[in-house]
């Protein structure tokens, strides 16, 4: 009783305040018939009250998301599924969905015939122009009753992600080059001679096949160890995308940043679907979620675009190379730069050697700033240091650019430059 009073609305306070004041009234007056509306105006609220508090109800709430990773600008809807496992009746449901403002207005709704056994499900969209990831949720409830003199609040603590990756677009096929390194375990082979104790083993990494387990190894090293099947050629990719603040210019969607995550994205995809397996590292290192898998290009694509959907702008000055000390990866190296400077080109030139094939998409940053001041980025810089660059502006197609840069390969290889395709063993 005293949490339904305590959730009285303005309409059911006016209530309490005019049936008092008519049997004060009333009774200063000497008017009886003012006392008796006094009282019915009086005991309304508070008979609603009683009403309210009695009801016994336990709400359920069952929310999901379908589908929970979505390209920026396309819809998700949400299901709500709500059900009444208390006893007796309850008064109307007024319900809001918290979710961000960048998925859109908090839906609401006004549910009524609230019984024993009551079900009830709502769906509603949400879409986000922004790529993240965010939580929709948590719910909240108030119970109010058919006068609108009393609202009892509640809330569910349960909440459900949503992860909006950026948007791709689909990239023409280019000759890549240097694709193929002897590091791989892609594809088993027989090992017609030697015992089990010759097969080489790795620790295990998500997304491994756990028929591959070495039980033996395992049981010795105290965690799962899979065979690392040697493969002599096997198609490796690494994406490099430099997300440093000093690198990139503009704000919000509008920045290079973001046409950096998106550039990145469209190749993640792109590779993956030419049979690459893809790794993705930034200007902190490598990401231990996405790092190279082996399996369909469907299920590796997720973990890529999930990583490239949370990438913030950082704040270190330099290059982390550390996922460079690894021997024997070289492969195909495709990188996302912004702004280049002086201290830069030595990890540059030591990313290029590190690869099979350097490949780069180099933003003209100054042209997110002022269109009429960009001059080329730093495809120059790059050139020099023996990668295959190309240019991307604000208003280039990422389709064009990167046709463009198969091109420049194909050039450099009939010319015999030093960035032409070379393969390592």
């Amino acid at each position: 009783m005293r949490e339904a009073l305590a959730g009285l609305t303005v309409r059911g306070r006016a209530f309490l305040a005019a049936g008092v004041t008519a049997i004060v009234c009333a009774i200063l007056l000497g008017q009886p018939g003012l006392t008796r509306v006094g009282v019915l105006v009086l005991a309304l609220p508070l008979v609603t009250a009683a009403l309210l508090a009695r009801g016994r109800y336990r709400l359920a709430l069952v929310r999901t998301v379908n589908p929970q990773l979505v390209a920026a600008g396309q819809p998700a809807r949400v299901s709500l599924t709500l059900t009444n496992e208390g006893r007796t009746p309850s008064g109307v449901l007024l319900l809001e969905d918290h979710v961000p403002y960048v998925l859109g207005t908090r839906p609401r709704f006004v549910l009524e015939g609230i019984g024993q056994g009551w079900r009830r499900h709502v769906t509603y969209q949400v879409r986000s122009d922004v790529r993240g990831r965010f939580e929709i949720g948590p719910m909240t409830v108030r119970v109010s009753d058919p006068f609108g003199l009393i609202e009892l609040g509640r809330s569910f603590r349960t909440t459900v992600p949503l992860t909006v990756t950026p948007r791709t677009v689909p990239l023409p096929g280019i000759p890549l080059g240097g694709a193929w390194t002897g590091s791989g375990d892609n594809r088993p082979r027989a090992f017609a001679t030697g015992s089990a104790e010759d097969v080489t083993v790795r620790e295990y990494r998500r997304g491994d096949d756990l028929r591959r387990v070495h039980w033996r190894s395992s049981a010795r090293v105290g965690e799962l160890m899979v065979r690392r099947e040697e493969q002599p050629w096997q198609s490796r990719a690494t994406l490099f995308l430099d997300n440093r603040l000093r690198a990139h210019r503009g704000q919000g969607i509008a920045s290079s940043l973001e046409a950096a995550v998106a550039a990145a994205a469209s190749v993640a995809v792109h590779l993956s679907h030419r049979g690459f397996t893809v790794r993705l590292v930034t200007a902190t290192g490598e990401d231990p979620n996405s790092s190279w898998h082996y399996r369909d290009a469907d299920l590796n694509t997720g973990p890529l675009l999930e990583a490239l959907a949370v990438v913030q702008a950082v704040h270190h000055p330099h290059l982390d190379t550390s996922w460079l000390t690894e021997g024997g990866h070289g492969g195909l190296t495709v990188a996302v730069f912004g702004s280049i400077e002086a201290m830069d080109v030595p990890v540059l030139r030591r990313m290029q050697l590190h690869a099979g094939s350097a490949l780069a998409i180099a933003l003209d940053v100054d042209a997110w700033v002022s269109p009429a001041s960009g001059a080329g980025g730093s495809t120059p810089v790059l050139t020099q240091q023996g990668w295959r660059a190309v240019p991307l502006r604000p208003r280039d197609r990422l389709d064009n650019v990167w046709q463009e840069l198969g091109r420049s390969g194909a050039q450099l290889s009939r010319s015999g430059g030093p960035a032409g395709p070379r393969v390592v063993r």
